[in-house]
């Protein structure tokens, strides 16, 4: 049994007892580009003070350590190694520990992560360690509040590119023929979490960033990105420089903290499980982010925005760093919100915010509504529960409270504060309450409250108009608000800084804003004395300009103009709030699904926000799949594919719109047959579409439609794949061969997810995808399987695999029968008796099947509201 999930107390505990100073970590990967070399050597030399006499121990999750000298003393290797631990005892105040050991390479996406390049067979490595595997990779005190300085060594074939966190040497030629010895500068303090290595045959460009600091003081910065040899034709180097440059003079400037980590490089790498990690120094993204295929404009912002927040983590997370993950929002929270600030601040993009409202907080809304929601603020007593918070609550939900923060205290007080935060805690780590002691200062008011309200309780306000009106004037308007902390079931009415915004048509029947009041609402009630006497506006607008953190609820009469003329709003933030107040009302199953579904096909093609357009074709292909009864599924699913095809076809050539369109029908195709012909001729080029460009990431999902309906073979597949042999190119065939609707495939698929290990993680997550996409008589049988493997997969594989198995393959497409009550689903029933008889498993695995559970139910009961329209 792996003992390597230590705990918020055992944390604690060690860092009350040491205190580390400085890492000299060697790693040995020349022999990396042998797939039949599974480690590599790893020596890890640790400074550090301790209570004399005292004992602790280091983490090391390796594939066997080979010696452990403290103190110039060799210790018993038998009797301190402890599965993944590395005991040490009899410390004195001033300790020297080296531990030499074979650490293993990576298929998972954790730790070194090593990849053979279909394309040229070449060989890739990069480390991926948050929140906590750095310990696969060299021996650490694995904490976020242990800091050091850390000094890497890395041995690689000298036609190698090889980077870490500080600047590299020229490199020093060994004995052996074609290997090289990069010795590399020593960081300022930082923790494990955020060191990192990269090697390998990439390709490399630079460039430098200088500026002016406001004492005279001269600043340089080298810079340097990196990708995959074979994708260097896609990789657009002079858009991301500029993009880097812009962000760091403004960040620069914001805070008024010259960037502190010397040399800024980007690598953006395969495999990769998350968007971006913030090493300082070298910043790693995933290589989605390199468009081999076209993107649209809404994927370049997301880019960007991601690229800001990675950088706004240099200081809110690398400078200042939480002290444990409970206030993993003081990093995240304050990137995600930086992230889109930098955006719509540093760039040509004029619709951060209103993405951010219309993606970004979605996710938030989603998160926030699960039974295992969590205050922002959370309650994380160990490392697998923190691995489970890097979710919608600490990123989107704790950005968007940070905006009415803003609103509320003011914005140069907001950076006031921030600037004394990291003046006082540079290079150190910082709880919750510090933070607000930074901000209360700043903005001369007590945050005490605040806090309480927004950051500690759990839940999402739902806010309403109640409107009082005679003959056409406005009488009595009140806010209501109702908010429950799902945790304690007690209420969480919060405060709230808004506007409310009255729209009218104008001359040409455009809805405008014509007035608008900034208002603080508190309690359940809040009375809007200022609408009294007004006309009735045709939209009154709750939450305008979406300063808040709330669901807002349409009056009947504003929900009547926005179901009849949501292309008419003028104003972009306005018309993307009035889609989420639809979409939040069909997932709650206050009105239909079909009825979103119904404003889509009317209301999208006219929708010139492209990220706004993909967020609400995505929910509509969601409703689709999961939230129409069965019953009507099909005549809805047909008809949207229509409504895609024709718009495909009128779309502006070569148009972000026609692209999405063109996303939408392949995505939709795979389970509906109406569009089949069109998808085959899009193919095939036997139908062009003026402007369109069929390239590989369309052609992909094309398949993967005809796939599902198993009308492509695996020789076709195959054939495709040889004209695309990249790693995309890989994962879209894996994808569509699990897609076909065959019980042998299906069994393949499942066999070799759930019981099998040679799958990486990004060939795994493809497979699982489309296992998935089958008829419901064809996964019925692995129901039963599924619960009697999840013990098993969540201890034999690691945290990220087990992970997106547990989650991936969970059976939430279900449907409801007329007449049936959603608790009573067959599949909730077999969830919860797993829930009761295993009330031992671990918690975050717990906490998976429970919040697909949920997800389960909500679409079930917005089936149930759909049945009830329809009869």
């Amino acid at each position: 049994m792996s003992n390597h999930n230590h705990s918020r107390d055992e944390a604690a505990a060690r860092s009350a007892l040491i205190t580390t100073h400085s890492y000299d970590v060697t790693l040995d990967v020349r022999e990396a580009a042998d797939p039949a070399v599974e480690g590599y050597p790893s020596t890890s030399t640790i400074t550090f003070t301790a209570a004399p006499g005292s004992a602790t121990f280091l983490d090391f999750i390796s594939g066997g350590v080979q010696s452990v000298v403290l103190n110039g003393r060799s210790l018993d290797v038998n009797a301190v190694v402890d599965r993944d631990r590395i005991l040490l005892e009899d410390l004195a105040e001033r300790n020297e520990v080296t531990v030499t050991g074979m650490a293993l390479y990576s298929r998972s996406g954790e730790g070194m992560h090593r990849f053979f390049d279909p394309a040229d067979g070449q060989c890739y490595l990069y480390t991926q360690y948050e929140p906590a595997d750095s310990r696969r990779v060299f021996a650490n005190f694995e904490q976020p509040d242990l800091k050091a300085s850390f000094t890497f060594h890395v041995i690689a074939p000298s036609s190698w590119e090889v980077a870490s966190n500080g600047a590299a040497s020229a490199g020093t030629p060994l004995e052996d023929d074609g290997v090289t010895l990069w010795d590399f500068a020593a960081t300022k303090p930082m923790s494990t979490y955020i060191t990192t290595v990269l090697a390998g045959p990439y390709f490399k460009a630079t460039d430098r960033w200088e500026a002016t600091l406001d004492d005279g003081t001269r600043l340089e910065v080298p810079l340097a990105l990196y990708c995959r040899a074979s994708m260097r034709d896609s990789f657009d180097t002079d858009e991301l420089f500029k993009l880097t440059k812009s962000g760091l003079e403004f960040f620069n400037r914001l805070f008024d903290y010259p960037y502190p980590w010397g040399k800024y490089d980007q690598a953006f790498v395969p495999e990769y499980n998350l968007g971006a990690m913030e090493n300082p120094g070298l910043v790693t993204f995933t290589e989605k982010y390199v468009y081999t295929s076209r993107a649209t404009d809404a994927q370049y912002q997301a880019r960007a925005n991601t690229l800001m927040h990675e950088m706004a983590h240099m200081w809110f997370g690398d400078l200042v760093t939480m002290t444990w993950w409970d206030d993993l929002w003081l990093k995240e929270s304050f990137a995600d919100f930086m992230g889109t600030l930098g955006v719509d601040r540093a760039t040509d993009w004029d619709s951060a915010w209103i993405n951010f409202a219309s993606k970004r907080k979605a996710w938030a809304y989603v998160q926030d509504q699960l039974p295992t929601t969590h205050p922002i603020v959370a309650d994380i007593p160990d490392l697998e529960a923190a691995k489970q918070n890097f979710d919608g609550i600490t990123y989107a939900k704790g950005a968007s409270v940070l905006k009415q923060l803003v609103a509320y205290v003011g914005f140069d007080a907001f950076v006031d504060g921030s600037r004394a935060y990291f003046r006082k805690h540079e290079y150190g780590n910082t709880s919750l309450q510090d933070l607000l002691e930074a901000l209360s200062t700043a903005s001369g008011r007590d945050l005490t409250v605040w806090a309480r309200q927004w950051l500690q309780t759990s839940g999402i306000s739902t806010i309403a108009a109640e409107i009082v009106e005679d003959d056409g004037v406005l009488g009595a308007v009140t806010l209501q608000q109702d908010a429950v902390d799902p945790l304690t079931g007690d209420q969480a009415l919060r405060p709230h800084r808004m506007r409310l915004g009255l729209y009218e048509a104008d001359e040409a029947g455009t809805l405008v804003r014509t007035e608008s009041f900034e208002i603080d609402v508190s309690g359940p009630r809040t009375l809007v004395p200022e609408l009294a006497g007004k006309r009735r506006p045709a939209l009154l607008l709750v939450n305008d300009d979406d300063l808040s953190y709330a669901k807002v609820r349409l009056d009947a009469v504003s929900e009547q103009t926005v179901r009849r003329a949501l292309n008419r709003i003028q104003d972009p933030m306005a018309r993307a709030l009035c889609w989420t107040a639809l979409w939040d009302s069909a997932r709650d199953g206050v009105t239909p699904a079909a009825s979103y579904i119904a404003a889509v096909e009317q209301f999208a093609p006219g929708e010139n926000g492209i990220g706004v357009l993909l967020n609400v074709l995505g929910n509509a292909t969601l409703a689709v799949d999961r939230y129409v009864p069965a019953v009507s599924r099909s005549h809805i699913r047909e008809q949207f594919l229509g409504v895609a095809a024709r718009q495909l076809m009128v779309a502006a050539p070569g148009s972000d719109q026609q692209l999405a369109w063109a996303r939408t029908l392949a995505e939709v195709s795979r389970g509906g047959t109406s569009q089949l012909t069109l998808v085959r001729a899009l193919l095939e080029g036997s139908t062009v579409v003026e402007g369109l460009s069929v390239d590989a990431e369309l052609r992909w999902s094309l398949w993967q439609a005809l796939a599902a309906h198993g009308e492509a073979t695996e020789q076709q597949l195959d054939a495709e794949l040889a004209k695309d042999n990249t790693a995309s190119g890989h994962a879209g065939r894996a994808l569509a061969l699990a897609a076909r609707p065959i019980a042998g495939v299906k069994a393949s698929a499942w066999e070799a997810v759930v019981h099998g290990t040679d799958l990486s993680n990004e060939i795994l997550g493809a497979t699982i995808s489309g296992f998935t996409l089958a008829p419901r008589e064809l996964l019925e049988p692995y129901i039963e399987p599924y619960f009697e493997n999840l013990e098993r997969v969540w201890q034999e594989r690691s945290i990220e695999i087990a992970g997106r198995i547990v989650r991936g393959l969970y059976p939430g497409a279900q449907d409801l029968a007329p007449g049936t009550r959603p608790a009573g689903h067959p599949v909730l029933t077999r969830t919860d008796h797993w829930l009761h008889e295993h009330k031992q498993a671990p918690r975050a695995l717990r906490r998976i099947i429970t919040e697909q559970r949920s997800h389960l139910l909500r679409a079930l009961t917005a089936q149930a509201t759909g049945h009830v329209h329809t009869a």
